[in-house]
Parts: structure tokens; C-alpha cells; sequence
């Protein structure tokens, strides 16, 4: 009986690691072995930055916070307590949103909190 490999199923797997391997410089791109490596520590990277992206984004806003708030005469820790012991409820996406755009919206807050 003659060996069965299953070909199509083969091709199509290394086409798809090929695909996701388009543009790397070199062999990267085109070689098999090399661009399934390549490939899979991309993947890795990708997984660990969606999660990194987060806490990235979360410090911006804290600084940026922190900036408007200062320039209102309060510092961050004194501002996000108060705003937690007023009971409202705006993320720090918001807050800094507004602190970069809006900043009278901003200052308003703070004059709220105090």
C-alpha cells in the first residue's frame, strides 16, 4: 500500500506561515524553516504586547493626569482619592482626555473635588 502524506494539507500550512512571513527582510520571508521561526516569535511578541499595550496606554493617562492636575494645585493621589470619595465615576481614559483637550472641563472637575 503506498504512503499517504497528505500534501494539500502540507502546502497549505507552510503557504499560511509564508503569508504571515510576507515582508521580513531576506529569507525570513521566503524560506520555510526560517520563516516559521520568525513567525512564531512574531506571534509570541504579538500575544505579550496586546497585554503590554495596556499597561502603557494606563501610564500615559496617569501622567497626563497628573500634569492637569498639578497645574490646578492638587496632585494625583490627593486628586483621584477625592474623586472616588465624591462618588464620581470617570475612568482615567476620560480624565486625561479631557485634561489634554478640554481643560477647563478639566479644572472644573477639580474645583468639584475640592
Amino acid at each position: 500500500m503506498p504512503r499517504s502524506v497528505n500534501a494539500v494539507a502540507s502546502r497549505a500550512r507552510r503557504k499560511k506561515v509564508l503569508k504571515l512571513a510576507k515582508g521580513n527582510f531576506g529569507s525570513r520571508g521566503n524560506v520555510w524553516t526560517v520563516a516559521k521561526n520568525t513567525v512564531e516569535k512574531g506571534l509570541t511578541y504579538a500575544y505579550r504586547d496586546r497585554k503590554n499595550k495596556k499597561r502603557t496606554f494606563r501610564s500615559l493617562w496617569i501622567q497626563r493626569i497628573n500634569a492637569a492636575a498639578r497645574s490646578n494645585g492638587m496632585t494625583y493621589s490627593e486628586f483621584m482619592g477625592k474623586l472616588a470619595a465624591k462618588g464620581i465615576a470617570l475612568n482615567r481614559k476620560v480624565l486625561a482626555d479631557l485634561a489634554m483637550n478640554n481643560p477647563k472641563a478639566f479644572e472644573k472637575i477639580v474645583k468639584t473635588v475640592k
